[in-house]
């Protein structure tokens, strides 16, 4: 008998007997841990109501109150990431590490939201006309969805949520199937923290439950990190209904090595950034674009790694990369690889059918490294999602700044050299909305924005601290308070 995974709904975990529920696996394993049950349409309005409940009376706090309770909820958070931790390697199969990372990661995000009584000031300017003042104030939308990946757990949702919740929103999270069970603890955890009931729900679901929570009149915004498919689809949903909406894609992210670049220390990066949470990262570098005549040392010094690189279940301290998500997502990847060797890559290392001695049902894929890939492969063209890296030999930086500008995805791009020159053109001309220099996975602190460009981002918003301007809309007041004007006048005239 499994645990059944519920929904959150206003403070207490909800279940409907009769609902459909899917298996969730240990990637590791391919067993089952676990069931989760799905949200129909009349679960979602349950949720949804319970939420518009609560929104008013958590918006009229003061914004000093809702720090206050995240505050406490970010303590909590702290204090459990082992044991969030650990539902997210049994769920997901990233290292123990690498889930300590996340979570840490979407700390940053609390700890960021906290800061919301500075963070929500409006504007004021006086004297706009005689005796008049102008000003603005910034309120919460009401109830708020966010609908999050697989790959992040934790650090996605609390990245939406927080923000959210400290405007003063009521926010309705519709995790991954795939491993919901963090998300579920993070509720408790809120709950804990002193967020009222109905502030933050969960429901569980796929297609059914997703189009109901965009089509529900009473959600005002739907904020999503997916697929660029589902991504356009969510988006173009949300915006047909008339709500406000956010939705991030897909990527194809680009590391350039110039040739002066510091082999080891591009290899490195480039290693960890592409294999790191088994490739399944929406800013894993999955293109390496070699400038010139560094391209056969680069791929000596990464194919000494890829060889190196211990593959397991995250729960070994050992473990460098652990199983990718599922079943499905393994044939994939490996479909992914033998065409790309079909159509002419060179296998430089292919561990994409690794086996891990103790573990036979496990969805592992090892790191795969191939050179000279075609920029019209499908390999190249597609999102692997996968520990799969790509070499693609240029002559010079034009060539990779065009490579990067030309692909469909814009979410990240990085440069690895010594020159100064290079870096401040790269940093102007890539296509990317996060750019790093020397830096492999360029996600910025909290304080800034998570967003990319093109295909990578429908929208015209980010996620952390550009979630402000998401979450929250604005009111313009122009304020008289002066008797001595009398008199009617049937003209337009200033101020």
């Amino acid at each position: 008998m499994h645990a059944t995974i519920p929904h959150w709904i206003n403070g207490r975990p909800y279940l409907d007997a009769a609902a459909p529920k899917l298996p969730v696996e240990d990637p590791a394993t391919g067993e089952q841990v676990a069931e989760v049950t799905l949200a129909d349409d009349a679960t979602v309005k349950i949720a949804v109501d319970a939420a518009l409940g609560a929104a008013a009376g958590w918006a009229a706090l003061p914004a000093a109150r809702r720090a206050q309770a995240l505050y406490a909820f970010r303590e909590l958070v702290r204090d459990h990431i082992d044991e969030l931790a650990a539902m997210i390697t049994t769920q997901h199969g990233k290292t123990l590490d690498d889930a300590r990372g996340e979570v840490t990661r979407g700390l940053d995000a609390v700890e960021l939201a906290c800061g919301v009584p500075g963070l929500m000031k409006g504007e004021m300017s006086e004297q706009t006309g005689r005796n008049i003042d102008t000003y603005s104030t910034l309120h919460p939308l009401g109830v708020v969805v966010g609908i999050t990946p697989f790959n992040f757990p934790v650090m996605i949702p609390l990245m939406m949520a927080s923000v959210a919740i400290a405007a003063g929103n009521a926010f309705v999270l519709k995790p991954s199937e795939q491993d919901p069970g963090p998300a579920l603890r993070i509720a408790e955890l809120a709950q804990e923290a002193g967020i009222p009931d109905g502030i933050f729900t969960i429901v569980n679901g796929q297609r059914e439950c997703v189009e109901a929570l965009v089509d529900h009149p009473d959600v005002a915004a739907v904020s999503f990190v997916g697929s660029t498919p589902i991504a356009h689809s969510i988006y173009r949903r949300a915006a047909e209904a008339g709500k406000r909406a956010q939705a991030f894609g897909g990527a194809k992210n680009h590391l350039v090595v110039m040739p002066d670049a510091p082999i080891e220390s591009a290899a490195d990066a480039i290693s960890s950034a592409a294999f790191g949470a088994a490739g399944q990262r929406c800013m894993a570098i999955s293109v390496a674009v070699a400038v010139g005549d560094i391209a056969d040392d680069l791929v000596a010094a990464l194919k000494q790694r890829t060889e190196g690189i211990r593959v397991g279940p995250g729960t070994d301290p050992a473990t460098e990369v652990g199983p990718v998500v599922s079943r499905v997502a393994r044939d994939r990847i490996r479909h992914l690889v033998s065409g790309a060797v079909d159509a002419g890559a060179v296998p430089v290392v292919d561990r994409s059918r690794i086996e891990v001695g103790g573990h036979p049902g496990g969805h592992f894929v090892g790191p795969v490294l191939l050179d000279q890939v075609a920029p019209d492969s499908e390999l190249y063209r597609t999102e692997v999602f996968g520990p799969v890296l790509a070499v693609v030999r240029v002559d010079t930086l034009d060539e990779a700044l065009e490579l990067i500008r030309t692909h469909e995805y814009g979410n990240g791009a990085s440069i690895f050299t010594r020159s100064g020159n290079a870096a401040h053109r790269f940093q102007r001309e890539a296509s990317a909305g996060m750019v790093g220099i020397n830096v492999p996975i360029p996600v910025p602190v909290s304080t800034y924005a998570v967003a990319g460009w093109k295909r990578s981002r429908f929208g015209d918003t980010g996620l952390t601290n550009a979630s402000w301007t998401f979450y929250t809309q604005p009111k313009y007041v122009t304020s008289r308070w002066d008797d001595t004007v009398a008199g009617m006048d049937f003209g337009f005239r200033p101020n």
